[in-house]
């Protein structure tokens, strides 16, 4: 089976999954075709699949991952095991990423949403869902701020995801949303090391959609991250990835200044 096969194989095989879906005509543009396939996946509820769909997804989610990867030697530390990097948290080979999620811990639903749990859901393929859905089920309850969850990686080029659910800011920023941003940073050192990963590379938690202010969470995330790997005495390599220009310099001040943490 081609690649081009197995995307249509997927479309077809969730769309005949609902009866609303019926009337949805497949486009010929493979652009398209790709934009429908990550819509039907962003949308599909944690239900149970077919062998043969996680086999052909796998495959075609495998083929379609390796054409971006960035291994964590291609990047320069600004400080001893520490890495700033610009780009795509899901092209990471490192031993684990960090997802900025909701209370639910389900991914977005919204269809090709550009939040980053929208991309970690998507390019980790369904089975992230139904994972997350059985942690929750277990627990019951939703997600506390400033806690997280460790789940497999499955298609993606890392080993595990860290689910992290940041402070929403609304109005002023409070100080609990500061010491709720920065319990979100511990906890996901906690189960980094609990799970012996080596490496582990941060999201902007919280900035974006969750509108904490870029300025005051960089401060917050690095002064966390690296007062709480020296109180551990941890040689785990961190990359704090960004996305946008104005956080890439936030950290960079951050980080080349000259301060012992």
């Amino acid at each position: 089976m081609t690649q081009q096969e197995r995307l249509i194989f997927l479309i077809k095989y969730l769309i005949l999954e609902s009866s609303e879906y019926k009337n949805i005509e497949i486009p010929n543009s493979e652009i398209e075709q790709k934009k429908l396939l990550r819509s039907l996946m962003n949308v599909r509820l944690p239900k149970p699949i077919s062998r043969e769909f996680l086999e052909i997804q796998n495959r075609y989610l495998e083929e379609e991952n390796k054409k971006h990867l960035v291994s964590l030697s291609e990047l320069k530390p600004i400080r001893k095991g520490i890495y700033l990097w610009k780009g795509d948290i899901t092209t990471l080979q490192i031993d684990g990423i960090v997802n900025a999620a909701n209370s639910a811990m389900l991914g977005c639903f919204v269809p090709c949403h550009g939040c980053i749990d929208n991309a970690i859901h998507t390019y980790a393929g369904i089975e992230l869902r139904l994972e997350c859905a059985e942690l929750m089920r277990n627990q019951i309850e939703e997600e506390p701020t400033g806690s997280a969850k460790i789940t497999g990686a499955y298609n993606l080029p890392s080993k595990y995801v860290i689910h992290t659910v940041g402070p929403i800011i609304h109005k002023d920023l409070k100080l609990q949303d500061c010491e709720l941003l920065a319990s979100c940073y511990r906890s996901c050192i906690d189960l980094a090391i609990e799970h012996d990963l080596k490496s582990l590379a941060f999201c902007c938690i919280s900035t974006g959609e969750f509108h904490f202010p870029n300025d005051k969470a960089a401060e917050i995330a690095v002064t966390t991250v690296m007062n709480d790997l020296k109180r551990r005495q941890s040689e785990m390599e961190v990359v704090f990835n960004v996305y946008k220009e104005i956080d890439y310099k936030l950290y960079q001040r951050l980080l080349e200044e000259d301060r012992e943490y």
